[in-house]
């Protein structure tokens, strides 16, 4: 069997490693750098950032408390330099590991029909076909939107803006708020809404008040230009440079008539990964709804599989969520956080109404709702005294044992979030911590409440 993957990203490559483990005759096309938007402009690149932010916060925490006497000086230049390198030797392994498995890697724009796909103006023949295009950055329709930079732009800044205008109010706006505000720039977060709101209304307002204290955020607020200097709101004219942080779109719109698309040209598939058109597959942001590696890579094998007649659904339940601030900022929830793009996709009306049976059912439940403060720890102790430790918040069925929702504010939040994902996954309850041993010093708190709700 012939199988083209089009997109080198986390859902390409993944489907493309799973075939090629099965032995499948593979061949992976990419357009630019394997990787897609997370190795090369997205996660991996905030993380290089964040973990400078984080040496600048601690400096100025130790100067502050008189432990240390450091001027901590940096050129953005270079640093962006070290994450371009670093990106690079990832995306030589990345590209490495994929040859190694025997796929043939072809690198330009691949435009699908039926049957075949162009490409450097070669045909390529195939039986199955997996589109895992990715998104990119969503510009929405506001005058001289082109003027503001997006993620992509980042790291061909010359130096730390002195003010920064940051137009959006989800993960992306937060992250890159936390990390430009640490290294001395004047940040405001413009949001049509609320800041957040995918977080519960108690977590964002830890998150803008504890995390991202020096940092104005303006709720409400219309844009309505954008020019070279700044912004025009409903509530006045802000200077700065403007970084779009809208969201995302998908790269769907070379698939012509292929498929089936939604409204926002998300590729419309069901939980197998499959489309409209037989013998075709989507899979990774291209299909909208969570822009997530890990769902990525998730749905990019449970396309591979479906492609080979081995039926494999994808679970979106229990999936971990993370914040990439001072402190991980990590959630999870029986519900799937979704998106507006898959809300006319078969997926994302499986998962609302699921979502609305759960809802309903919720008031039949005995849900408590515990809390507990940050514990002493790796990356913590030294913030002990000011009290910023941050917290753990939990929402337990006492009836059943079944963790509803979870929110761990912490510096090992993101790890201890994955592994309670899969543990809820596999159905283990809150009594199953009852003789739970961890490992210290540590600074999680979840298992803490989950001992905790394990007496009841």
């Amino acid at each position: 069997m012939k199988v083209v993957i089009i997109g080198g990203g986390p859902a390409g490559r993944a489907a493309a490693l799973e075939l090629s483990r099965l032995d499948q005759e593979v061949t992976l096309i990419e357009k630019t750098h394997m990787g897609g938007t997370c190795l090369n402009e997205g996660c991996m690149m905030v993380c290089g950032l964040v973990d400078v932010a984080r040496f600048l916060n601690d400096a100025k925490r130790f100067n502050e408390m008189g432990i240390i006497n450091i001027k901590s000086d940096f050129t953005y230049k270079k640093v962006a330099n070290g994450v371009k390198e670093t990106l690079n030797k990832l995306r030589h392994v990345s590209e490495k590991e994929i040859l190694e498995a025997n796929v043939k890697l072809i690198y330009g724009k691949g435009i699908p029909y039926e049957g075949l796909v162009k490409v450097n103006k070669q045909e390529i023949k195939y039986d199955k076909l997996i589109i895992a295009t990715g998104a990119r950055s969503f510009y929405p329709p506001i005058n001289g939107a082109k003027n503001a930079i997006n993620y992509s732009d980042i790291l061909d800044l010359e130096e730390v803006p002195k003010r920064l205008i940051i137009v959006g109010s989800g993960v992306i706006a937060a992250e890159f708020a936390g990390v430009f505000s640490s290294m001395g720039s004047e940040v405001h977060i413009l949001c049509r809404n609320q800041f957040l709101n995918v977080l519960d209304p108690e977590i964002s307002k830890f998150v803008a008040n504890s995390l991202l204290e020096n940092v104005n955020i303006h709720r409400n607020v219309n844009v309505k230009e954008i020019n070279k200097d700044g912004v025009v709101t409903n509530e006045g004219t802000i200077s700065g440079k403007v970084l779009m942080a809208t969201g995302m779109i998908p790269n769907s719109e070379f698939v012509g008539a292929i498929v089936k698309k939604g409204h926002r040209g998300e590729i419309l598939v069901n939980n197998k990964m499959e489309t409209s058109t037989p013998h075709i597959y989507a899979a990774g942001d291209v299909v909208g709804g969570v822009g997530s590696t890990p769902i990525a890579r998730m749905e990019g094998v449970v396309a591979a599989r479906n492609v080979l007649g081995i039926p494999t659904q994808a679970d979106y339940r229990y999936i971990p969520h993370s914040i990439s601030l001072d402190y991980d900022v990590a959630f999870l929830g029986p519900e799937n956080v979704l998106s507006d793009s898959k809300e006319n996709s078969e997926k994302n009306k499986l998962q609302k109404t699921e979502n609305n049976k759960k809802e309903n059912e919720k008031e039949k439940k005995n849900i408590v709702t515990g809390k507990i403060p940050g514990t002493a720890g790796p990356g913590s102790f030294w913030k002990v005294l000011s009290g910023q430790t941050g917290f753990t918040h939990m929402e337990v069925d006492l009836d059943s044992g079944s963790p509803e929702k979870l929110y761990s504010i912490t510096p090992s939040a993101r790890h201890n979030m994955t592994y309670i994902s899969m543990l809820s996954k596999l159905g283990h309850k809150t009594y199953d911590f009852d003789n739970f041993i961890e490992s210290h010093p540590s600074t999680d708190s979840i298992y803490k409440l989950m001992r905790f709700f394990s007496k009841y």
